[in-house]
């Protein structure tokens, strides 16, 4: 069975002038259905089985608009009692899964193969495997850097790029990584498990061109709403 966590527990601070306080990040109108709705219906083109959603801020909103079954997947809830960070939700996230499974930011989408990462994952025998996104001429995000095996080298911290890879926030893992991240209940997941131990760890990227939005700010909202109404 095909499983994923999908982090939805974003206050979207920088949205609030948008969105208003009453929306979690994932909640989000875009193109008339909320944010979150996209990221499923992926993971359903993707024979997604089972979802957990780690929420925490107004979890209450998600779990009245998506319930335990959605687009035919089952739904299961992890809900944070207090901000635990990206970290701690997918610490306490992957306690409710099987064995392996993908992880999506709830505030992003990215148009790339999950096969290729599963797939990817098997090859290497990895740790962790995550999706990278090609960018020019950015500033806003930190850069990845692999070897010439594609594995994770460094990670760069936000600074003008030419050209380079970002982190796109989806990933494949087992349960097993559990072991491996920070003892502490509240982290974060790039700052204190990605960063320190890309050297320690077998973690790898695969690049992809596909489409990618982050909504985390109210430009990039707008575009996202414009992007997808375009799909249809």
């Amino acid at each position: 069975m095909r499983e994923a966590i999908v982090l939805a527990g974003g206050l979207g601070t920088r949205l609030r002038g948008v969105i208003g306080t009453e929306l979690p990040k994932p909640m989000a109108s875009i193109a008339g259905k909320p944010f979150l709705h996209y990221l499923l219906e992926q993971l359903k083109g993707w024979n997604t089985e089972r979802i957990v959603l780690s929420v925490g801020h107004k979890h209450e909103v998600i779990q009245q608009a998506f319930g335990d079954r959605y687009l035919g997947i089952q739904l299961v809830y992890s809900v944070e009692t207090e901000p635990l960070g990206t970290g701690g939700a997918i610490r306490q996230s992957l306690e409710h899964v099987s064995d392996t499974c993908f992880i999506l930011n709830g505030d992003s989408y990215f148009d790339t193969s999950f096969d290729a990462l599963e797939k990817t994952f098997t090859n290497h025998q990895a740790d962790l495997m995550m999706s990278l996104k090609h960018v020019e001429k950015s500033s806003r995000y930190g850069t990845v850097q692999l070897d010439q095996n594609n594995r994770v080298a460094q990670f760069n911290e936000k600074q003008y790029v030419e050209a380079g890879f970002i982190n796109a926030g989806i990933y494949f893992t087992t349960k097993a990584l559990l072991d491996k991240l920070p003892q502490q209940q509240k982290f974060s997941f790039e700052e204190d498990y990605l960063k320190p131990f890309a050297q320690r760890d077998k973690i790898y990227g695969v690049p992809s061109d596909g489409y990618f939005i982050d909504i985390g700010i109210p430009e990039d909202y707008a575009r996202a709403d414009k992007d997808f109404a375009t799909k249809g």
